[in-house]
């Protein structure tokens, strides 16, 4: 499924509200699945040095560090960005017309 913002679904006008609310749950689904797929290969990548039938306990703790770092930058730059719009002016959409 391709990725709609909001505005992109709002822009639509007399769009089923039941539809917005299923495309923005789809979009976020989708994200959360991109996320987990990126955390998946960089930890992947990082800690697991030979695949073999058991984890030892070094690629265990190794795995365990790598995905709690990446929700926490995840989440340091979700906030980060949440402060900067909040900090930049916004625009009537008169100025838009």
């Amino acid at each position: 499924m391709d990725s709609f913002s909001s505005s992109s679904v709002v822009g639509l006008g007399a769009v089923d509200p039941k539809l917005q609310h299923f495309i923005k749950a789809e979009t976020q689904k989708q994200r959360f699945q991109q996320l987990v797929h990126q955390m998946t290969e960089l930890c992947w990548e990082k800690c697991m040095d030979k695949p073999g039938p058991k984890l030892d306990s070094r690629a265990e703790a190794c795995f365990v560090n790598c995905v709690e770092r990446f929700i926490d930058t995840s989440q340091f730059i979700l906030n980060r960005l949440e402060q900067t719009q909040k900090s930049k002016p916004v625009f009537s959409e008169s100025l838009s017309d």
